[in-house]
């Protein structure tokens, strides 16, 4: 691909390029630039208060942008759009984000920018496929995905279970964690506790 000038005043970051690695360039705006091989073709990266986003042009003229929280890098937002036919730039379409973030109680999922009302919304159990399911009655959205401690310990799945709540463009799904689950957990953290970490890093498993 053709390399594009960035004009004076840009740096090239040490150490990156060579290897195989990208190389990248930071300019004065703070836009952390970098060229992208194989069929992705550039990025542009900077920060905004409270978080930071990277910018790909792909060479076939098509553009996605993630956003991340700062604090934690996570990411929260990631769209694209395409060019038409006729080259014209459309909407931006917005990938909704799946993540999963246990409790003490509870598997827990987040779906975010789902900006349907709560109504459209539903959560099922399928026992023979043994996952769950979440649709939309617009059908704007359908998932199914499994919960793999269930699995694991060969337990069944229960609808009365599963629950969620929307808030924020954010779909939040919930899962009360069965009595064998919480149990196991409970002896996994009891065993944790018998676990010393030396100050050097080494690991030191008391006997019984």
């Amino acid at each position: 691909m053709t390399r594009r000038s960035y004009g004076r005043g840009r740096r090239r970051e040490p150490g990156v390029g060579g290897s195989g690695r990208r190389p990248a360039y930071v300019g004065g705006s703070g836009r952390r630039t970098a060229y992208v091989g194989g069929p992705t073709g550039r990025s542009n990266g900077w920060a905004e208060p409270g978080k930071k986003k990277v910018h790909y042009l792909f060479l076939d003229g098509s553009e996605m942008v993630e956003e991340y929280e700062v604090s934690n890098d996570q990411l929260i937002v990631r769209k694209w759009r395409r060019k038409s036919q006729l080259g014209s730039h459309g909407h931006w379409q917005v990938e909704p984000i799946f993540t999963r973030k246990d409790t003490k109680t509870s598997f827990q999922w987040r779906i975010r920018n789902l900006p349907y009302p709560k109504k459209v919304y539903s959560t099922t159990v399928d026992p023979d496929q043994r996952c769950c399911i979440v649709r939309t009655s617009n059908k704007k959205y359908y998932k199914k995905f499994n919960i793999p401690d269930m699995d694991r310990c060969r337990l069944p799945l229960d609808n009365s279970a599963l629950s969620f709540t929307h808030a924020n463009n954010t779909l939040i799904i919930t899962y009360q964690k069965p009595t064998e689950i919480l149990q196991l957990e409970q002896e996994v953290l009891w065993e944790l506790k018998k676990v010393k970490v030396a100050e050097d890093g080494d690991v030191d498993c008391k006997t019984q």
